[in-house]
This record gives C-alpha cells, sequence and structure tokens, in this order.
C-alpha cells in the first residue's frame, strides 16, 4: 500500500525525465516560466529601427523596447518613443508629409525632418482620418459627421449632417384645434407667424451651403466612408433589435455584493435583422439607398430547408444581407464592395457606381456550409482580403472556389479574372508591395503545419522562396521594403525575433533571446506530425508524442484542442504552450499522446473545414476514434486504457466521446465545455449548425445534453464560475442532467474567479493535477 502511494505521488508532482524532472507547480506558470516572448513587432516610419512589446525582466507586464543594427541586445524605448511608435501614419507613398490622429487630435509630421506639429484639437474628438485623392486634402469624423480638411488652405467644411433620433414635426403636422382657432380669429397671431416664417427664410438663405439634416432613429449608424474625391459619403443602416442576453453570476467581489453582467445572446434567428446600404451625394446633398434585389442567387433557399416541412414554400423573397465599405482605387473612379448574406452562405463582390445608385455583380461565392477560410471571414460583418493593385482597374481577393483559399484577380473593364496562384494548400495573409505591383504571400505551400513566406510578381506570376523552413514565419517589411521583421519559432522552440534581407531563400539573424534558463534544462520534444488515414479515407493530422519504449504504459491520451476552426498539429509554437509541456510530461511517464487536427481544423481547405457542417460531435468525433485506432494498431496501445480530454470546444468533443461512444475512452476530462449548443453564441454557432428554430435536428444531434443517459466511462468536468464565453450555467445544466438520471461516475470542479481562459498559475495546478490525477487512477489500474 505504502509502495502505491509513493509511485502515485511521483506521477502527480514530478518525474525524471531525459534532463529535469518536470513539475506541475513549474510548466503551469506559462509564460512566467517559459519566458515572455515578444509580440507586436513593427518599424519605425523611417525603418531604422524596430519597435516591439516585450518583459524579459518579469515586470507586472509588457513593455515596448526598439533594436536597431549594431545594437549588442534591444533597449527599453522612452515614454515619448512608447507613444510616437504607436502612431498610424497616412501619407502617399512620394510625399514627406504625413498625418496621424493622436488622443483625438490631428497632426501632421514631416518624415525627412522627424518633426510633429499639431493641426487641429477641439473638445470632441476626431477619427478615421483618410487622405483625398486631391494632395493636402483629409478627411476624417468627428461626432459622427464627416469633415474635409484642406491643408493648404486652413479650412473646414463639414460634408454630412446626420443626427440620431426623430425630425421634429412640423408644425402643420402637430398643430391643435386651438392654435389653428387662434390664428383664424387674431390677426396679431397670423403676423408673428408671417414674421418667423420670414426670419427662417432668411437665416436658411445664410446657411443654404450647410447640408441639411439626415435622421436615423431605430437603426445602427455604421461605416461612414468617403470617397478620394470627397463627392459622395456611404454608410450603413442596422435596424435595432431588442434580442435578450445571457447573464452571468459574479461571486468573489470587491465589494462583497454578487454582480450580474450581461454577456452575450444566444444563436437565434431574432439575430438576423435588415440593413441598408446608403449614399449621400455632397453636390446634391441628399440621401438615398441602394436596392440590391438583382443580385444573383439572392432569393435561394438553403438546402436543408428541404428536411423540414414548414420551411417549405413557393414564396421567394430576398435574403438579408451585409455590405461592407466600399475600396476605392487611387483617384476614386472605381468602388469595389464585398456583399455577405446573413446566413453566411453567400458573398458577392460588386463594382458600384454611386453617382446613379447601380451596381455591378463582379463575383459570386457559395457554399452550403459556410463562408470562410483564410482571407475570408467567417463573419458576414467583417470584410475579407480585397483592394486595387497599382493600374488602378484591377482588384485583387481570396476565393475558396478551388476548394483551398487562394488569391485571384479582376480587371473591372475588360472583366477578365485570373487565378493567381493554385494547388492543396492555402494563402493565409495578403500583403502588396508600395508600388503594388507584388505581392508578398504567407502561405503553407510546403506543409499544412508550416507559414512559409513569398514573394510573388504579378507580372510573371512565379513563386518566389524567401522564407520556407518548417515553422511558422510572421513577417512585417521595412517601409523601404529591403528588411523583413520576422517573428519565428519552431515545435520546440517559442516566438523570437528576427531580421534579414529581402531575398530568396533569405537568412535569419536572432534579435530577441527570451526564454529561461529553467525551461531551457529541459528536452523538450519536437512531436513528429504524422497523417492517418479517417474512416471515409480524408488524411487527417496529428501531433504524436512517443515515450521511450522501455517506460511505455501502453495507455494513451487524446488532447482535442478548443476554439473548432483553429490548427493545431503544426510545426511552430503552439498557443496550447501549458498543454505541450503536460504532454512531455505525460510522455515522461510512458504515456503516448495523440493531439488531432480533426474535421473543422484550420490549414486543409474548405472541404476539410465544414465537415462538421449540421453535426458537431460527428467526424470531428469519429476522427479522435480513428486516431485511437490508428495508435493500438500501429503502436501496441491497449485499447482499454485510452483516455481523452480538451477545453472549450475540445471539453465538447471530450463530452460527445464519453456520452455517444462511451465505450470507446476509459476516461475523460473536459474543460470549459459547450453543453447545448442552443445556449452558445450567435456568429459562431450560426455558421455550423443553423439556427435553433429552423435547424432543430442539427442542434439535438450536436449537443451532449441530450445524450447524459449514456455516461459509462469516467468524467472529470472542469469550468471557470466567470466564463463569459461558454456559460458556467452549461456545466450546471448537464450536472442536473446526471443528478436526475442517478449517473455517479463523474465529478465537477468548479473555479470561482477564472474565466474561459484562466489566469490564476493557483488554478492550472489545481486543474491539471486533477486531470493527472483522473488518467493515473483510470489507466494505470491495472
Amino acid at each position: 500500500m505504502f509502495k502505491k502511494i509513493v509511485v502515485l505521488i511521483c506521477l502527480v508532482y514530478g518525474i525524471d525525465s531525459q534532463s529535469q524532472s518536470l513539475k506541475l507547480e513549474e510548466i503551469m506558470k506559462g509564460e512566467s516560466f517559459v519566458g515572455v516572448q515578444p509580440t507586436n513587432g513593427h518599424w519605425s516610419i523611417d525603418g531604422k529601427k524596430i519597435y516591439f512589446e516585450w518583459n524579459p525582466n518579469d515586470d507586472i507586464d509588457k513593455s515596448t523596447y526598439y533594436w536597431e543594427k549594431g545594437m549588442a541586445a534591444p533597449q527599453l524605448a522612452s515614454a515619448k518613443e512608447v507613444a510616437f511608435s504607436r502612431i498610424n501614419l497616412k501619407r502617399n507613398p512620394s510625399s514627406d508629409l504625413g498625418y496621424y490622429i493622436e488622443n483625438g487630435a490631428l497632426y501632421s509630421y514631416s518624415v525627412k525632418n522627424k518633426t510633429a506639429k499639431k493641426l487641429l484639437q477641439q473638445t470632441n474628438a476626431i477619427s478615421n482620418l483618410k487622405l483625398a485623392f486631391e494632395s493636402g486634402v483629409l478627411f476624417f469624423e468627428q461626432n459622427g459627421n464627416l469633415l474635409k480638411y484642406n491643408t493648404k488652405e486652413g479650412t473646414i467644411l463639414q460634408l454630412t449632417n446626420f443626427k440620431e433620433g426623430k425630425e421634429a414635426e412640423s408644425e402643420t403636422e402637430k398643430e391643435s384645434f386651438l392654435k389653428s382657432q387662434q390664428k383664424e380669429l387674431f390677426q396679431f397671431i397670423r403676423d408673428q407667424e408671417a414674421k418667423k416664417k420670414w426670419n427662417t427664410a432668411k437665416t436658411m438663405d445664410i446657411k443654404s451651403d450647410f447640408p441639411k439634416s439626415y435622421f436615423y432613429d431605430k437603426s445602427i449608424f455604421e461605416n461612414l466612408n468617403i470617397n478620394p474625391q470627397g463627392n459622395f459619403a456611404t454608410f450603413r443602416l442596422t435596424d435595432k433589435v431588442d434580442v435578450q442576453s445571457e447573464k452571468m453570476e459574479t461571486f468573489i467581489t470587491k465589494d462583497g455584493y454578487n454582480q450580474t453582467p450581461d454577456t452575450k445572446e444566444k444563436v437565434s434567428v431574432k439575430n438576423l435583422v435588415p440593413t441598408k446600404f446608403g449614399i449621400y451625394s455632397v453636390a446634391k446633398d441628399s440621401v438615398y439607398y441602394m436596392n440590391f434585389s438583382s443580385l444573383s442567387h439572392i432569393q435561394d433557399v438553403p438546402k436543408y430547408y428541404g428536411l423540414y416541412e414548414n420551411l417549405k414554400s413557393d414564396k421567394k423573397t430576398d435574403k438579408l444581407v451585409v455590405i461592407q465599405e466600399p475600396i476605392y482605387n487611387q483617384d476614386g473612379t472605381f468602388a469595389v464592395a464585398e456583399i455577405r448574406s446573413q446566413d453566411n452562405k453567400d458573398r458577392w463582390l460588386v463594382k458600384l457606381n454611386l453617382e446613379k445608385n447601380t451596381f455591378e455583380e463582379i463575383e459570386y461565392q457559395h457554399d452550403e456550409a459556410w463562408i470562410g477560410g483564410p482571407g475570408i471571414p467567417s463573419d458576414g460583418f467583417d470584410s475579407g482580403t480585397i483592394g486595387f493593385l497599382a493600374d488602378n482597374e484591377t482588384i485583387y481577393f481570396q476565393s475558396e472556389e478551388t476548394g483551398y483559399s487562394h488569391l485571384y484577380t479582376y480587371n473591372i473593364r475588360n472583366k477578365k479574372k485570373t487565378q493567381l496562384t493554385k494547388g492543396n494548400w492555402e494563402v493565409r495573409d495578403v500583403n502588396v508591395s508600395k508600388d503594388k505591383k507584388t505581392f508578398y504571400l504567407t502561405t503553407n505551400t510546403t506543409h499544412p503545419g508550416n507559414r512559409n513566406f513569398y514573394k510573388l510578381s504579378i507580372s510573371d506570376g512565379i513563386l518566389q522562396p524567401i522564407l520556407t523552413n518548417d515553422g511558422a514565419h510572421e513577417v512585417s517589411l521595412s517601409p523601404d521594403e529591403s528588411t523583413l521583421l520576422v517573428r519565428y519559432s519552431f515545435k520546440n522552440k517559442p516566438w523570437e525575433l528576427y531580421y534579414a534581407e529581402n531575398k530568396n531563400n533569405t537568412t535569419l539573424h536572432q534579435i530577441t533571446f527570451s526564454t529561461k534558463e529553467a525551461f531551457k534544462k529541459y528536452q523538450w520534444r519536437a512531436p513528429d506530425v504524422i497523417t492517418f488515414q479517417a474512416q471515409d479515407g480524408t488524411s487527417v493530422y496529428a501531433r504524436l508524442y512517443k515515450p521511450q519504449s522501455e517506460k511505455s504504459n501502453k495507455a494513451a491520451i487524446i488532447f482535442v484542442h478548443g476554439a473548432g476552426y483553429l490548427q493545431n498539429a503544426h510545426n511552430y509554437w503552439s498557443n496550447y504552450h501549458r498543454e505541450y509541456m503536460f504532454h512531455n510530461l505525460l510522455t515522461d511517464l510512458g504515456y503516448t499522446i495523440l493531439d488531432i487536427d480533426y474535421r473543422g481544423s484550420d490549414g486543409y481547405g474548405s472541404h476539410f473545414r465544414t465537415g462538421i457542417y449540421r453535426f458537431m460531435g460527428g467526424k470531428d468525433l469519429t476522427d479522435q476514434i480513428d486516431g485511437k485506432n490508428y495508435l493500438v494498431k500501429n503502436l501496441g496501445i491497449d485499447a482499454s486504457k485510452v483516455g481523452i480530454y480538451g477545453g472549450s470546444y475540445g471539453g465538447f468533443i471530450t463530452l460527445m466521446a464519453m456520452l455517444t461512444a462511451p465505450k470507446e475512452f476509459a476516461s475523460g476530462a473536459a474543460l470549459r465545455s459547450v453543453t447545448d449548443w442552443a445556449h452558445y453564441n450567435h456568429g459562431y454557432t450560426s455558421n455550423i449548425l443553423n439556427f435553433p428554430e429552423t435547424d432543430p435536428i442539427a442542434y439535438k444531434k450536436s449537443s451532449p445534453i441530450y445524450f447524459a443517459d449514456n455516461l459509462q466511462g469516467n468524467l472529470l468536468m472542469l469550468h471557470g464560475m466567470v466564463d463569459d464565453n461558454v456559460e458556467y450555467k452549461d456545466i450546471v445544466r448537464l450536472s442536473q442532467r446526471f443528478i436526475e438520471l442517478g449517473k455517479k461516475n463523474w465529478s465537477l470542479s468548479s473555479y470561482p474567479v477564472e474565466a474561459h481562459g484562466f489566469k490564476e498559475t493557483y488554478s492550472w495546478v489545481d486543474e491539471y493535477s486533477r486531470i493527472l490525477n483522473l488518467f493515473n487512477t483510470t489507466l494505470l489500474k491495472n
């Protein structure tokens, strides 16, 4: 008995490893143990310095540091440098003078002389600064309206006059019987009325060039924008809807009284709201709205409607759509905008004629599941990759037309569409050179788990490799485009900053050294990224951690990453760095770990991304089971000694595994888990499962709470009580189901001060001690 206790203590708190024992108390400190990695790297305006956020000295939080060639190590930036390093300078490439907004005031800045000058500061802050096509002319927003500032003439003109609320009723509309009677009976009243009208008319004559008031009521006024010529402003009106928000109970408070803040709105058709795209003509001082009823497929209905009798109808109605801010070419002669259906199954690109209030369709994209992918946000209210090239008549954009997100161009004049990249890989990020003749692309060309960097000349269309080693490269070009600032990491090497020449197959030179000595003492594994075949024939990628054969205990643990649409079986440092270190600890104990990029994960194209449509807990779960079978068949794992765990979406999959495939896993730990998708947020859930009111079948078969009676294995649930993402109520509702069903082999650990992402080390240690104890006691009991 004593021997068993000693063994268990060793398993929980530390182990002899390759070079140093790992302890939960240390690795669960996260970056405090690893070292704080640099973030937010960017160039100074002149391109001589690199600024970034860093904390190499264990301060309370990060500070701004800088580095330039010749320095032995980065230095702490002064407060003045910090403020200036964060400005968003807007200037034409050929101009020395640029402009920026700081603390609501307008400044100019001479790049040559390095001098700033405050141009305008008022009580009401200004924002949304834009450069006009005309040199020296600026547009900005103040009090919800657009103003034009001519820096050469020193004049400021208000271009729009939008006002929230209702327009005051005219005297005629609200005139009562008594007022009419007074006017009818008394000359004095009639004289006073005539005098008032005369004075009003004179006043209006004086202000005849000031824009009329346009009122908006019961709508959200947003996306106010101006074209480069300054003659048309556009905006969006979205109907206000009264949708009930979830409330969260907070118990640990400063004053000792409970609080119940609002958190999120649940998924519902009630969140689909009409929008209008408005145009304001400065010359005509008039507002009009564009009608998009002639868009192709605007009246198409989703295929799943055919499953429900109440949704079958011969009546045709336009889909609700959202139009984004227009994108203009340099002189404003062309305007292009992106339109999304609010069920997020359709995306249009259109050319706008603001003067004639018409549009011409350029591109139509459709996905019966949902539109998404790199450069194409899954949120219909966000805009994707789109812009104009040097000729001012060709746009570029991304599309999943081939099944992978690739880069395309479209010439507005000759209507020629060209695919610039192709292959079974994705364009992850797009940047254009200053002359707009070259693309700089981040891709996963060499491996789904890499982030490579290429140069693509528009003239020849050839991909030129710049950074293609395994790992991830986050790249920022210097202002003169001669040098690269690179944030790079590998599977077992955290993020650091480097610089490199902008040339083919360049070499990285390290700037920061962030990892701590305690972290470096351990020989961290670089897990193999393997593939196995799912039962439907799809290749699935996973990280594999294998113990030394003599230490193997023939038990395995499947880790399920969160977020759903996220990638973790890659070749760079994981956001799940605590889990990565925990997996090293488990491997030292003899466990085999498989970390799977299941169906719905990022990085593998649209078919893989949408593989969970209308059934979460379907292919994403069978991928976990197929991964388990791979371990049993190829690595000698005992099928009865396999556990599963994960957080958020990973917690959800763990619940679905334990409740819908109860014989597959001996035990599971579900962290911050969704238990009922009808109680999750709108944007994420409606893409995958449609809406509970229109597709209840999808919600019922995807929600663990409906399968609570199937629990057989040992289940540990862990949840933060102030989680404003997946409510604590989620796990409480499932717990009540277990209680009512008489289930005994489950437990719940609650964390009163933790939200969705834990912050406190003591919470992480408690959480993972319980997880480790679960697996040690259930998988190693024989």
